[in-house]
């Protein structure tokens, strides 16, 4: 039996979530499509303990949440907030900011609403994902505002985003980004070796720091990048229009949303429980390791920043 199925509309979504109790039900049914299966003892029939929310076995009695292992395990807001807001940030094409959380959902913390979409973004990320294949156009980029000094690579003051994409066609399929700390040939052949698989075209420009990617991989030096270009063109106007700038710190977190809308361009609802943690455990960030590190100036990305500065 599958999991079930995900709201296609906002009409659809209101129909099914009016209450906590249909929330829950959609929990369990989505973590236990085939039926609930103690995780001790392996007995599949449960009593509802409705004062906690709690699923305990008929058999050895342990209980268990059906949050436990999501991104909504023991928060204080409730479960129709989260559903709101996974639906939210899967099905707005710009995505979500924080503020905006805050407003549309009534939440009275701005940081209540910033932790809560960090944890739906750690659950975009899934661990063991394909890596890219065929045809593969690779390069990086600089985020930041204007800066003085040096221009290009090397450029002070910026971080450093690795990205590739595979090519079906004349389109673009899947993106692949990271922040790295340098454009060193060690650094670059690493994030190729973990995103993309041995034996697939690998195209990059003349950058010294890509001669070992041919030990592995079919290179081809090209001065046209385009499809690489249009996703670090699109991250940059997608960061300046809904998030107007971000920290250091949490970079990675909106470049692996920006990847997360990206790849699935074409069904974006389909990741409604996706982003909910239900298909994977997955916590996400906690209050104090969002906050509990030293946050850094937060990073402007110009409009008029050339795509290899």
């Amino acid at each position: 039996m599958p999991r079930p199925d995900y709201p296609k509309t906002l009409y659809d979504f209101e129909e099914w979530f009016p209450t906590e109790e249909s929330c829950i039900k959609f929990l369990i049914d989505s973590r236990w499509p085939t039926g609930f299966v103690c995780p001790r003892c392996g007995f599949t029939e449960y009593y509802w303990k409705s004062a906690r929310s709690l699923l305990q076995c008929k058999s050895c009695g342990y209980q268990v949440s059906p949050t436990a292992g999501t991104v909504m395990h023991r928060s204080k807001l409730s479960l129709k907030t989260w559903f709101r807001a996974a639906y939210l940030v899967t099905t707005h094409t710009p995505g979500m900011s924080a503020l905006q959380i805050q407003r549309q959902l009534g939440i009275a913390s701005y940081q209540t609403a910033f932790t809560m979409l960090h944890k739906l973004r750690a659950a975009m990320v899934r661990e063991g994902r394909d890596q890219l294949s065929g045809t593969v156009e690779v390069d990086e980029t600089y985020i930041g505002g204007p800066e003085p000094g040096k221009p290009g690579r090397g450029a002070a003051g910026k971080v450093i985003v690795a990205g590739a994409v595979d090519i079906h066609g004349r389109y673009a399929n899947r993106v692949r980004l990271r922040v790295i700390p340098n454009v060193t040939s060690e650094t670059l052949y690493g994030f190729i070796k973990d995103n993309v698989e041995e034996g697939s075209t690998i195209k990059t420009d003349e950058w010294s720091g890509y001669s070992r990617v041919r030990l592995e991989y079919e290179h081809s030096v090209s001065a046209s990048l385009p499809h690489i270009h249009r996703v670090f063109s699109n991250l940059k106007v997608w960061l300046l229009g809904t998030h107007h700038g971000v920290s250091p710190q949490h970079l990675q977190a909106y470049l692996n949303e920006f990847t997360f809308r990206f790849n699935r361009r074409g069904t974006p609802m389909a990741a409604f429980q996706t982003v909910l943690g239900l298909a994977k455990e997955r916590t996400g960030p906690t209050y104090k390791g969002l906050y509990g590190v030293k946050k850094g100036r937060s990073m402007w990305v110009h409009p008029r920043n050339p795509i290899g500065s």
